[in-house]
């Protein structure tokens, strides 16, 4: 079927970064105070390259200090959780798969709760505590996922993973609600962080989150051959020379790993793993050559908007970044859903 001409536009890595450009500039540029693209340039270029600089101090504070950090970790965790679906979806073999529906952002969220609920500090982890607690819980409710599969049905369809998986979810949601019903001073904390949020996240929070997506997105582009190989099913994999079982717990580690870090410094926010690689699937197809990047950049993009539009749409307050992604992902999911079940059953 030949492609439309949105299709070809958007397929193609120069578009994708001049897209994600735009977003990142819109993102810093809108907000309480608008700033112009003109004095963004001047700012960035003046810490970049030492450029005279005219422009007030307030802005150029507002700039380096609060949008910029923002709209690059907006970027990072939408690419990171975009990167996850598309390695869950390649795995499983199915596009109903992403982080939050198998129930790992819901473990990763109560690894992190825990270390909020029981000011958890460990010495030989340092500030690391929060990303390393979550991406751990994140790996073990993969584990239990996979495991409960396999028991109820050998073959582990794509279903019965994410009927597992709203259970998980309904769980860990009744293990949340506990430790804030039991919540004194921590209360006000681990709501704002559960809505899902990148605002007052400062470059503190960049530097934290940084070395595990870097990690985790190594872990995944090294690994697109062995991505491709499983799509088309593990003895295939196996025949043309995967080692199937070590590749998948590389894979899976990796998706783990940047979605328990993305969860531990902005909250719970569903769904991006589900939209973005399904739109970027239907863009560019299902080799993961071209999936990965394009899923990296326009994850990464979808994140910087969906922010720009919980800060502004009812300002001057701010709404929760997760409320915006899930009112686009939930519908999407459902109509996936249908369509799966309805293909399965034979009705289409």
């Amino acid at each position: 079927m030949p492609k439309s001409f949105i299709q070809t536009f958007l397929n193609n890595y120069m578009t994708a970064s001049i897209i994600a450009i735009v977003a990142l500039l819109l993102g810093i540029s809108i907000g309480s105070q608008s700033i112009p693209f003109s004095s963004i340039w001047d700012t960035l270029s003046h810490h970049l390259f030492h450029t005279p600089m005219d422009i007030p101090a307030t802005i150029s504070q507002i700039i380096i200090a609060i949008r910029v950090p923002r709209v690059v970790l907006a970027f990072l965790i939408g690419a990171s959780l975009a990167l996850a679906g598309v390695a869950f979806q390649g795995l499983l073999k199915n596009i109903l798969a992403d982080p939050y529906t198998i129930g790992v952002s819901s473990g990763a969220a109560v690894g992190a709760v825990l270390v909020f609920f029981f000011q958890l500090h460990l010495s030989f982890l340092g500030r690391f505590t929060l990303p390393i607690v979550s991406i751990m819980c994140a790996l073990v409710t993969l584990l239990f996922v996979l495991l409960f599969a396999r028991l109820a049905e050998r073959n582990m369809g794509i279903e019965t993973i994410v009927l597992i998986g709203i259970i998980m979810n309904a769980f860990f949601g009744s293990v949340i609600s506990l430790m804030v019903a039991l919540s004194g001073e921590e209360l006000r904390q681990v709501i704002s962080w559960l809505m899902g949020s990148v605002a007052m996240r400062g470059w503190s929070y960049v530097s934290l989150f940084v070395p595990f997506f870097i990690i985790g997105s190594l872990g995944l582009f090294t690994h697109i051959r062995e991505l491709n190989a499983f799509s088309f099913g593990e003895r295939v994999a196996a025949n043309i020379g995967v080692h199937v079982l070590r590749k998948k717990l590389w894979i899976l580690l990796s998706a783990s790993l940047l979605t328990g870090a993305a969860v531990a410094v902005s909250g719970t926010i569903g769904f991006v793993g589900l939209v973005i690689p399904h739109m970027t699937r239907l863009i560019c197809g299902a080799n993961h050559r071209k999936l990965l990047p394009l899923s990296f950049l326009y994850g990464g993009t979808f994140l910087v908007l969906a922010d720009v539009v919980a800060r502004t749409i009812v300002s001057p307050r701010e709404l929760p970044i997760g409320v915006i992604t899930s009112f686009i992902g939930a519908p999407l999911f459902a109509i996936l859903l249908f369509k799966s079940l309805k293909r399965k059953t034979g009705s289409v």
